[in-house]
């Protein structure tokens, strides 16, 4: 199960994907979990320093590497150097797993704790005035395409702020998305903006109310985002503790928002994973970006690398995968 965290810069969207990826984790469930956001702070809100957290290996200075193994040996794509970030699985292709070894998870997913993290990775001073973030965060965009994950395996990637990510066709490869909504109208001004894109692609988006203080905060919430209200999260000290550096044992987290991290995970698990969906949406980004730009800078119709007969998930996989 694929789970995003989005919302308004500040919201505490990466305070909770951190949360809620350490409460799957002592659940004893399988778990990735992806820092896709340009402000790199999943690695400290798990619990790494500040060091451990820059000596992460980037997602984005592998991409290459990552091109190339996901090819295997699909014949529709000539060479890892065809392969652009929209690129979707095939027949050929090399599908991943959460729960498996495969030399990406070797060389770039890192323990924090009891949670595997990857890094997108930040910008460096080369990258300034001549790189987009998009450029990294096309390592994730591609891996989510070929991740073939069944239910009780789950990724959670803490997301770009705001509607950020609607700059590319990452925003539907999730199975369920949380968008972090404070009781303010710049906050629920962010969901509307997300809503209203999502919308039209069926992103299953449930709203997660944060620093919630009183009923009037949820009375809020509710009358602007209504049905899409999830649960709130209470003021907690534990939060503020691990904001500060001091990120304690889970089971020191208020019973109430503990409360709300199971609710959270029960709607992931009612989530149904629509795969032919998916593999629709892969396809249809795929051919937007090769008309936008990527037949151009290859030399070649990439929307050749379609395969009209693959449709991804968990019964594409081989038996024996590699």
């Amino acid at each position: 199960m694929k789970i995003a965290f989005v919302g308004k810069g500040g919201s505490g969207k990466t305070t909770l994907a951190a949360l809620f990826a350490r409460h799957l984790v002592a659940a004893g469930r399988p778990l990735l979990a992806v820092d896709a956001d340009i402000n790199q702070h999943l690695a400290v809100a798990l619990g790494a320093t500040a060091e451990q957290a820059a000596q992460l290996p980037p997602l984005g200075e592998a991409l290459p590497r990552i091109k190339e193994y996901l090819r295997g040996d699909n014949p529709r794509i000539a060479s890892a150097d065809a392969m652009v970030k929209t690129t979707p699985p095939g027949s050929g292709s090399r599908l991943l797993r959460v729960a498996e070894e495969n030399p990406i998870w070797a060389s770039h997913v890192r323990p924090i704790g009891d949670v595997r993290l990857a890094v997108t990775g930040a910008f460096t001073e080369s990258d300034l005035g001549v790189a987009c973030y998009h450029s990294k965060v096309g390592a994730v965009e591609l891996l989510l395409n070929h991740l073939a994950d069944p239910p009780g395996e789950y990724v959670v990637v803490d997301m770009t702020a705001g509607a950020d990510s609607f700059a590319s066709g990452l925003f539907t490869r999730f199975d369920r998305t949380f968008l972090v909504c404070e009781p303010t109208l710049r906050s629920v001004g962010v969901y509307r903006q997300y809503a209203a894109y999502a919308r039209d692609y069926g992103v299953a988006l449930s709203v997660v109310g944060n620093k919630v203080e009183d009923d009037s905060d949820v009375d809020f919430l509710r009358e602007h985002v209504g049905q899409d209200l999830l649960a709130c999260l209470g003021r907690s000290p534990y939060v503020r503790r691990a904001e500060r550096g001091a990120v304690g044992p889970l089971d020191e987290l208020e019973p109430a928002n503990r409360a709300v991290l199971d609710r959270l995970a029960e709607a992931v698990d009612a989530t149904a994973q629509d795969w032919p969906t998916f593999t629709r949406q892969a396809h249809e980004f795929h051919r937007r970006n090769a008309a936008a730009w990527a037949n151009e800078r290859a030399g070649e119709d990439l929307t050749a690398q379609i395969d009209p007969d693959f449709v991804m998930g968990p019964s594409a996989l081989s038996p024996t995968p590699v």
